[in-house]
């Protein structure tokens, strides 16, 4: 069993799973930063100064904080936008460094010319 569990942790997709969390996490870190301390401020002052995370309703004892609901939705829209144009970058230039596959070599063209020459007879 601890072979076999050895085995499955050495296969390349755990690997590559665990890297692109780790990655994951540390590009959430700077889209989250980059959302609360730039996108956030600079909408706040084109809405007049308006904080999202101040709005609230308070509804007997309990505070319905639907601002901070408000900001974790711009959030994830932006997070989800900077991913969107990470992915399209990424294929773009990923197309582009790929050769077009080589065409047939002089021996398959041979090859084809004698089996077609066969179906004919």
């Amino acid at each position: 069993m601890i072979k076999e569990f050895r085995n499955f942790i050495m296969r390349g997709n755990v690997i590559d799973l665990a890297v692109a969390v780790v990655l994951g996490v540390a590009f959430g870190a700077i889209i989250t930063s980059f959302v609360n301390d730039i996108v956030m401020p600079i909408i706040g002052v084109l809405l007049g100064g308006l904080d999202f995370t101040t709005l609230s309703v308070q509804v007997g004892d309990a505070v319905i904080a639907y601002g901070l609901f408000i900001q974790t939705i711009v959030n994830f829209l932006i997070i989800a936008f900077a991913l969107f144009l990470v992915v399209k970058s990424y294929n773009r230039f990923r197309t582009k460094d790929t050769p077009p596959p080589p065409g047939p070599s002089a021996e398959e063209k041979l090859l084809t010319e004698i089996r077609d020459l066969l179906k004919q007879k």
